[in-house]
């Protein structure tokens, strides 16, 4: 299981809760502030995403050692700020973050259409937040968002208590494969879709496509799902820019009924288009391409 995602993030309720207070009590600079110096521990105790993360940076985008080795820990800095900015957002500070938006007209065309449509996002930036400044031009219920709900149960259950609340929908996937049915329900009902397309469950279905630089593995779902409907496909990101502010991306994907290779296909160009843009922003912190296995 090395090489695969483990299914939950890090952590513990009790470093939720201090740092979720220490962010209240001193705002979000004193917490990004704060970040530097915790984000030593994950680089002191974390080998196996260090190498990870440094592969990425050295094999993937061909950066110098130098540049690569810092970039570890410039990523895992950026991926705690947008933790950080998540617990702010969801606990009542949207109003001090602000967003631009580059194809959100491509969101609205399928929201008019009332025939529903499938929008694919990946781990990078901090797509789980973008509901919250979306909330501002549509009736969000419209959109539903497939998740693993991977995170330890009594973490989820404090953020619910303590997040402001929101029309958005969230379809848990299940081992008896109930949410297939969700899925297709709120589809039907002219809603929006959004999967995760980077990631999957240890001993799930993959499709293999080439992406940056080299072939790696990537969920079947989303792509033979939407392939199968014939259904419109977005290619979309919430990625962080400079300060508290963010970037909304949307794109239209242009593939081949029944071809979910071809889709996938697609999105990995879209992938590695947005990664050229964020470098910093990738945060699937494993062995993604399989580069620790010796040949």
């Amino acid at each position: 299981m090395a090489a695969e995602w483990e299914g939950k993030s890090r952590g513990t309720l009790l470093g939720y809760k201090i740092y979720i207070n220490f962010l209240k009590t001193f705002g979000i600079p004193a917490a990004y502030f704060l970040l530097r110096f915790v984000i030593f521990y994950y680089v002191l105790f974390s080998p196996r995403s260090n190498k990870d993360t440094y592969n990425y940076f050295r094999k993937r985008h061909k950066l110098p050692r130098w540049k690569s080795f810092i970039n570890v820990y410039q990523s895992y800095y950026t991926f705690g700020k947008t933790l950080t900015d998540k617990v702010a957002i969801s606990t009542g500070l949207r109003d001090k973050f602000t967003y631009t938006h580059d194809g959100i007209e491509h969101i609205d065309d399928l929201l008019k259409k009332n025939q529903g449509g499938i929008l694919i996002s990946g781990h990078v930036g901090n797509f789980e937040i973008s509901h919250y400044f979306l909330e501002d031009r549509y009736s969000i219920s419209k959109i539903s968002m497939v998740t693993t709900m991977a995170e330890h149960q009594n973490i989820q259950e404090y953020m619910d208590r303590i997040s402001v609340k929101s029309h958005l929908k969230f379809i848990v996937v299940k081992e008896d494969m109930s949410h297939i049915f969700e899925i297709h329900k709120a589809i039907d009902e002219g809603g929006l879709v959004v999967f995760t397309g980077d990631r999957y469950m240890p001993g799930s279905k993959t499709l293999n496509e080439v992406f940056l630089g080299k072939e790696a593995r990537f969920p079947v779902g989303p792509y033979l799902l939407a392939s199968r409907l014939n259904m419109p496909v977005l290619f979309v990101y919430f990625m962080k820019g400079p300060k508290r502010h963010y970037d909304l991306y949307a794109r239209t994907a242009q593939f081949k009924a029944r071809d979910a290779q071809g889709l996938l296909k697609e999105y990995t160009q879209s992938m590695e288009w947005i990664l050229k843009k964020y470098p910093l922003q990738w945060f699937n912190y494993f062995d993604f391409w399989d580069d620790r296995k010796k040949v």
